[in-house]
């Protein structure tokens, strides 16, 4: 398994290209050198974010920015076939070949120029794949070099379990935060600890800052109590809750803007004292613990 192997806090890549901020090839080299500063070292992409061009863009900005290799890891994933005028695809679907998985990954290696992925995703499972056909797709992957570890995204307990007979799955990328913990509860996160699996977590503010409900003005509340008592600010209390949890989840953050990346990273230091996580909590659900 590769436990450890990836910086605490990851830079989702998926908002630098067409897909968000657009950022420039100088813009995209800063931000670069400034995650690595910071001991933000992983860089999470798909080969669809930006309709298939941000990688391309990202590739571009890491071979003029003179970081070693080495100092980073770079993770992509595969599978999901988009509508793009970039792919002459009819309807968004899936697609776990043999031929693709292969094909996929070469592509990602060409366009994020570099020689090898440090880990590649199955991006959404498929009520098609065949988890032996996929893992003969990771075998030759593996044995050629071209990725260091194979993991899936958005899967569920029994999904894993199923390709994990075929081929060693090293992590599962979920969606988790406080207003989207069902990963506690089912199964997924216990799981995770069992077979000492990385567990990965995208948007993991939730909907904190996307929504004004009943819900997250309730979480507002509690958190503003809490800012004093840590030196923090809503989204590092944010991340501290999920930080917290046993199977060491790594945040995947999307933010593009250095002062938030600052402060993702200063969460790693936040240790909630357990009757204020579970306070948190409890601000989400609206109810005490069963």
């Amino acid at each position: 398994m590769i436990k450890n192997k990836f910086s605490r806090i990851i830079a989702g890549a998926m908002t630098w290209g067409d897909w968000g901020k657009q950022l420039s090839k100088k813009e995209m080299i800063t931000l670069l050198h400034h995650c690595i500063n910071q001991g933000v070292t992983s860089f999470d992409h798909a080969d669809i974010y930006g309709s298939y061009t941000t990688e391309t863009a990202f590739g571009n900005a890491f071979a003029e920015s003179n970081i070693v290799r080495e100092k980073m890891q770079l993770i992509s994933k595969c599978g999901i076939q988009y509508v793009s005028e970039n792919r002459k695809n009819e309807v968004k679907h899936y697609n776990f070949s043999k031929n693709y998985i292969i094909w996929s990954a070469e592509e990602s290696l060409k366009n994020l120029k570099t020689d090898y992925l440090d880990l590649f995703l199955l991006h959404r499972p498929s009520p098609l794949m065949q988890p032996d056909e996929v893992a003969e797709a990771v075998s030759i992957l593996e044995v050629q070099g071209k990725i260091k570890a194979f993991g899936v995204s958005n899967f569920t307990t029994s999904q894993v379990d199923l390709i994990s007979k075929y081929t060693d799955v090293s992590v599962n990328q979920i969606e988790f935060s406080l207003t989207q913990h069902q990963a506690m509860h089912d199964g997924t996160l216990d799981q995770m600890l069992l077979k000492n699996m990385t567990s990965m977590a995208w948007s993991p503010l939730g909907n904190v800052f996307k929504e004004d409900t009943e819900q997250t003005r309730r979480i507002h509340k509690q958190l503003g109590e809490l800012l004093e008592k840590y030196n923090a600010t809503e989204d590092q209390l944010l991340l501290a809750w999920i930080l917290k949890h046993p199977a060491n989840i790594h945040p995947v953050i999307g933010t593009t803007n250095a002062k938030r990346i600052e402060n993702a990273v200063k969460a790693i230091h936040i240790e909630l004292e357990l009757e204020d996580w579970f306070k948190i909590l409890v601000a989400c659900q609206g109810h005490k613990v069963p």
